[in-house]
């Protein structure tokens, strides 16, 4: 793929493809329908914007958000390729531009919410403007009982049936039943062309922690990583408000995020935290899918998310630049109980109650894991070749002991009180607590009384949590939350089975580990980073796009470390493309160096390649040649666009350059320009 590999570093500005990514493209390239599955960050918008790029007509963009759709087609522009969106937030001027791109044959990516579907017009439309391909973002979207749904998806399947074109669906967060709904919701049925790139996302750390005074958790976290750009999830709108204003009184940079603020809020709050640097987004799940900044180092949750899947998808914001980022994730038992009623007292049949309790275990599993995390978490998603290093429980081995004996006396304590009660009582049964409640009931007779005093009461109830967490037992919504053994825990019961537990230790979350990522480069280039990042800021704010739309991260600490002296020098950092180079190579010169030389155009187009140093050689026997051999003939010069044609001939001879130059020209520099061609080649 020659095509490919040119596009990939002339626009894209990338040296070679991500693992996985090659395959993808050709099969899209080549009208393949197909179903790829890649970690966030892996690199899932190149495998469809490049084969847009290769093939002829319009690719259609389905993407779930305004937000997304609008970052996206402003980096494409950046980057000088032919791209619009048609959604409701657009300002007239910006859908005449869209339409004028399309009659006019110029716009390659078109992106589109999945409600505009519904609009009959729509379909006519898009057979009138040529589209060869639909490419869908976000394809979990289509899964009726996923956490993401969105009905309009299910119209995407009849809009490839109507357009009679391939269809490539792309997400990051699909297990095996989701995948079997994108399939018959999106192909009929018929199996596309499947990529599974795998789920692991090795530059991120997991950790979790047991709640013990969570603001302070939460706090001390963010203050190990001052100055980094984070998001920290959590359950209720007003703890959201609570937390950012903690955060901002210790001296952070921190916003709210809710879904009952104004819109128009909450487009502030999306467009700050994409645009700055070193910002803090404190928000529940309303904030999400549409964010795409690469550089953001951490994401906390102040409680416990709702699924493994959900976990998996929030935590993957995260360090999608390819850069380590930090996680932390607090949980205890009302979370769990939260959880739990949530599922029970939902309206979806039985069947599916059963399912999402099922994938609580998995993520309940995940929070009370023994050994490695990660190998827990992509365990669930049918991955079992792994190697970590990357998580609290491989950083300090969990303190297992046998909780078998304490389990029992738990499930023993429920059942002679005839699963009436929850924890905090169980727990004053087991130490032998006189309390009133004890006395009414007459609890102080009961064989469990006073039998637990081997454990103190913050023991017994990380014992309690832990049995939650392993679905021992269950709040029951209908007694008022108390807890209710399951049919797995009769096997410890009857003393089949045995069961090991994690001894607690409170931890501050912010002393558990440092984070690995305080400084992104060396004491000595970490002035000019920050210059660097100082002109991005100038150059977006000027321009109204996230900063990362300029250049990422990545690219300025390449920029930072190895300091390019020229533009062709320039052209060989990661992320700088041709356009790139064109819009913004100078002023970064400029901050590296002080004021660069200006280059002619057709030179720019060339920098960073072979054929840049081969132009500059044949300006300078040009310039020699001026005047003939002797110096005193009638001037004569190539136009450099000319020059460019030469410098890019391979296996040239006297024909070819006579055929390029003409006679007078290929006589005056033929042989010249032939040596210095055979020299590079």
């Amino acid at each position: 793929m020659s095509g490919a590999a040119t596009l990939l570093r002339d626009v894209f500005g990338f040296d070679g493809f991500r693992l996985g990514q090659q395959e993808i493209v050709e099969a899209v390239t080549a009208g393949e329908n197909v179903l790829a599955i890649m970690p966030t960050g892996g690199g899932k918008s190149l495998c469809f914007q490049m084969p847009a790029l290769l093939r002829e007509g319009v690719t259609v963009v389905i993407s779930p958000l305004i937000a997304l759709m609008r970052d996206q087609v402003r980096a494409l522009q950046e980057l000088g390729v032919g791209a619009g969106a048609l959604t409701s937030g657009n300002t007239p001027e910006e859908t005449d531009a869209v339409w004028e791109g399309l009659e006019a044959g110029t716009l390659k990516l078109l992106y589109m919410a999945p409600e505009r579907l519904a609009a009959g017009s729509v379909v006519g439309m898009l057979k009138r403007v040529g589209v060869s391909m639909i490419a869908v973002d976000e394809a979990h979207c289509v899964s009726q009982w996923g956490h993401d749904f969105r009905p309009d998806y299910l119209r995407i399947g009849e809009l490839r049936r109507t357009l009679n074109v391939p269809l490539a669906a792309f997400t990051a967060t699909a297990d095996a039943e989701t995948q079997v709904e994108i399939v018959q919701k999106l192909f009929d049925g018929i199996a596309p062309r499947a990529f599974l790139r795998g789920f692991d996302r090795p530059n991120i750390h997991l950790a979790f922690s047991a709640k013990n005074s969570p603001r302070a958790q939460i706090l001390a976290f963010a203050a190990a990583r001052k100055g980094q750009s984070g998001i920290v999830y959590c359950g209720t709108r007003a703890k959201t408000e609570g937390l950012a204003k903690g955060l901002r009184d210790e001296g952070h940079l921190a916003l709210h995020y809710h879904g009952g603020m104004e819109a128009e809020d909450r487009r502030i709050a999306e467009r700050r935290f994409q645009q700055e640097d070193g910002l803090i987004v404190v928000a529940t799940v309303a904030f999400g899918m549409g964010i795409d900044k690469p550089d953001i180092r951490w994401v906390a949750h102040a409680d416990l998310p709702k699924s493994i899947e959900a976990y998996y998808q929030e935590i993957g914001r995260a360090g999608r630049d390819g850069s380590p980022a930090e996680t932390l994730t607090l949980f205890g038992p009302d979370d769990i109980r939260l959880r739990r009623s949530q599922i029970d007292e939902g309206l979806a049949p039985p069947e599916r109650r059963s399912a999402d309790h099922a994938r609580l275990n998995a993520l309940l599993g995940l929070a009370e894991a023994l050994e490695c995390r990660r190998k827990t978490l992509l365990g669930y998603f049918d991955e079992t070749d792994i190697s970590c290093g990357r998580c609290d429980l491989c950083d300090t081995p969990a303190d297992v002991f046998d909780g078998t004996t304490a389990v029992r006396k738990a499930l023993s304590a429920m059942l002679r009180t005839e699963e009436w009660f929850g924890a905090g009582h169980l727990i004053d049964i087991l130490l032998g607590n006189e309390t009133d409640k004890i006395r009414e009931r007459g609890h102080t007779s009961l064989p469990t009384y006073g039998v637990g005093t081997e454990y103190d009461k913050r023991q017994w109830q990380a014992v309690f949590r832990q049995m939650m967490g392993h679905d021992l037992v269950r709040p029951d919504t209908e007694r008022h939350g108390a807890l209710r053994m399951t049919d797995a825990a009769l096997p410890i019961l009857r003393g089949e089975a045995q069961i090991s537990l994690r001894r607690d230790s409170i931890r501050i979350a912010g002393s558990m580990r440092r984070p690995a990522v305080k400084m992104m480069v060396s004491e000595e280039d970490a002035p000019l980073l920050s210059a660097l990042k100082a002109k991005r800021r100038g150059l977006a704010e000027a321009a109204k796009v996230p900063a990362y739309i300029i250049f990422n991260d990545r690219t300025l600490i390449e920029m930072a470390e190895k300091r390019p002296d020229t533009l062709d020098a320039m052209a060989r950092v990661g992320g700088v493309g041709a356009k790139k180079l064109e819009s913004y190579g100078r002023a970064f010169l400029d901050v590296i160096n002080g004021a660069s030389v200006e280059m002619h155009p057709t030179r720019r187009k060339l920098a960073g390649r072979e054929a840049g140093t081969v132009f500059d050689r044949l300006l300078e026997v040009q310039a020699e040649l001026a005047r003939g051999f002797a110096g005193t003939d009638k001037p004569l010069s190539c136009s450099a666009s000319l020059l460019a044609k030469v410098a890019q001939l391979r296996n040239a001879d006297d024909t070819a350059l006579e055929r390029l130059l003409g006679e007078k020209r290929a006589e005056r520099f033929g042989p010249a320009f032939l040596d210095v061609l055979r020299e590079a080649g």
